[in-house]
């Protein structure tokens, strides 16, 4: 089975919810680690752990970033982290998979199913100080899924007038990762 490890400065994590009824806010982690076991004749047995640093939440509004990272939202000062941990891989095409894994928020593990699309493998360069010291075989993955934020204690809200509220329920995630073969 090869060994794939995420490389955190090409993996990121975005979220999308509605905000106010009318629109959505995005909000982006880029400290994601994580590592893939995969072999390729028997791809249905590949496993995949990923490790977001909730800490590092981002939007562009500062305000709102502090907000999401507070005890109303993620709490990060006790949960620092966002964790998937896969069971089962589900082959639904060539390069598709539903990945069924456990999602851990705020201390809170639900059962998810990633939709997981290879995007391809390639050789390339290393470079690390200045120096090439490749090739390196790369491979991209992109996954999605939904979740109700309520299943994992993330509750706040605020009612609008005529009943509207600020933050909808449904949080839709994308995962990009660039995993590298080692060894």
């Amino acid at each position: 089975m090869a060994h794939w490890t995420f490389e955190p400065g090409h993996t990121a994590a975005e979220f999308c919810v509605r905000h106010m009824m009318v629109t959505w806010v995005r909000g982006h982690f880029k400290d994601v680690h994580g590592w893939l076991d995969l072999d390729p004749d028997d791809p249905a047995g590949a496993r995949v752990e990923a490790t977001i640093d909730a800490r590092k939440l981002w939007t562009g509004e500062p305000q709102r970033d502090e907000h999401l990272r507070g005890a109303d939202f993620l709490d990060v000062e006790r949960f620092p982290e966002i964790t998937f941990k896969s069971r089962q891989v589900r082959l639904c095409g060539a390069d598709e998979a539903a990945v069924a894994g456990d999602l851990t928020i705020r201390g809170v593990t639900r059962p998810v199913e990633l939709q997981v699309r290879h995007l391809g493998r390639w050789r390339t360069p290393w470079w690390e100080g200045g120096v090439d010291k490749g090739p390196r075989v790369r491979a991209g993955f992109v996954a999605t899924t939904r979740i109700d934020r309520h299943d994992f204690g993330v509750s706040w809200n605020s009612v609008l007038d005529a009943g509207g509220i600020v933050v909808g329920d449904d949080v839709f995630i994308t995962l990009d990762a660039e995993a590298i073969l080692e060894g």
